[in-house]
């Protein structure tokens, strides 16, 4: 395996740089939306009716979850964020459309849909522990007329976008029709495009910039099953390359770092720079986060994938779905 490995000692400087110019970047997400709602309580005896626990709710919380949780990760780093997607016309829509607000979120691109009830998944917690999730969810499609407001969603915010991030969590927003549409559109503009992708829809995202799979997805979007060493891991990123058709795809592999494979150049390993991880949830929102980010200040992908590299490891030494500041990334590099 051909591995370029950057001396980050002579490159902080240079990346600090780029965070700063992360305030006030424009990026367009568009995806799924839902609400994450979370019921915690105590636990201090079993029900009589089943052998299960008797919980008294104490408080109920909500965050943006799916797409949110990417929004959620570039408004926290200074973004500019517009967001497109769709929500119910129900009190959990308006809540998730609040808290975006709340963020600083443009929200004119969410499309609020009476037949599509907010996507909602609520988990009770007792002690510090998952005890149940339930989910709400319509598993019928969008219909077209509403895939058509989202495409005038799109249309109307793009313009002013620096980088687009399509984040597929598989609800329905990101149709082929959308999909083909949106990568057009920002071919059409000359914008970036960066993907989170799906497994199942793997394929669809032919022609785009960028796509950031973790490693299991990679070795499912391509139909794989496993890989035998670092020879397998370069043939897999080439393949991606060859058959989406993109620019650049970043593999990011846990404690093993990332991999960064671009047309025409040399295979690019980052070793991880979590000192200890707690918590991997949301360190791919994360990831593609401070990627657009970095792209959109001007970095080349190989130093917009380290500093996404640097990002994961704070967030991944943090309990829960986490966010990073650039407060946190500039006082790592500099402490790196």
């Amino acid at each position: 395996m051909r591995v370029i490995g950057i001396k980050a000692v002579h490159m902080r400087g240079r990346l600090s740089r780029y965070v700063e110019r992360f305030p006030g970047r424009r990026i367009l997400v568009v995806g799924d939306l839902m609400l994450d709602r979370f019921l915690w309580g105590e636990v201090s005896r079993i029900s009589p009716e089943a052998p299960v626990p008797i919980v008294q709710l104490v408080r109920e919380t909500y965050a943006p979850g799916g797409t949110g949780n990417v929004v959620t990760n570039l408004a926290a780093l200074g973004a500019s964020v517009t967001l497109v997607g769709v929500v119910g016309t129900d009190p959990e829509g308006q809540e998730l459309v609040r808290l975006f607000e709340r963020q600083g979120v443009h929200t004119e691109g969410i499309v609020r849909e009476a037949s599509w009830p907010t996507i909602q998944k609520s988990r009770v917690i007792a002690h510090h522990q998952q005890l149940v999730r339930l989910d709400r969810e319509l598993s019928t499609g969008l219909p077209p007329v509403v895939q058509e407001r989202l495409l005038n969603a799109v249309r109307l915010c793009l313009p002013t976008a620096e980088v687009v991030i399509l984040s597929d969590y598989g609800k329905g927003v990101l149709v082929p029709r959308i999909l083909r549409t949106a990568i057009r559109l920002a071919h059409r503009q000359g914008c970036p495009i960066l993907v989170d992708p799906k497994v199942e829809h793997f394929l669809r995202y032919r022609g785009v910039t960028c796509v950031t799979p973790n490693l299991a997805e990679a070795i499912g979007g391509m139909h794989l099953h496993r890989l035998d060493g670092d020879e397998d891991l370069v043939k897999l990123g080439q393949k991606i390359l060859k058959r989406l058709g993109c620019k650049a795809v970043l593999i990011t592999r846990g404690e093993k770092g990332m991999t960064l494979f671009q047309r025409q150049r040399p295979v690019l390993h980052i070793p991880t720079r979590a000192k200890e991880v707690f918590d991997v949830t949301g360190a791919g929102d994360t990831v593609i986060s401070v990627l657009a980010l970095a792209v959109a200040a001007g970095a080349p992908l190989t130093l917009a994938a380290e500093l996404a590299n640097e990002a994961a490891g704070i967030v991944v030494g943090k309990l829960g779905t986490a966010t990073t500041t650039r407060e946190e990334l500039k006082a790592a590099l500099n402490h790196g």
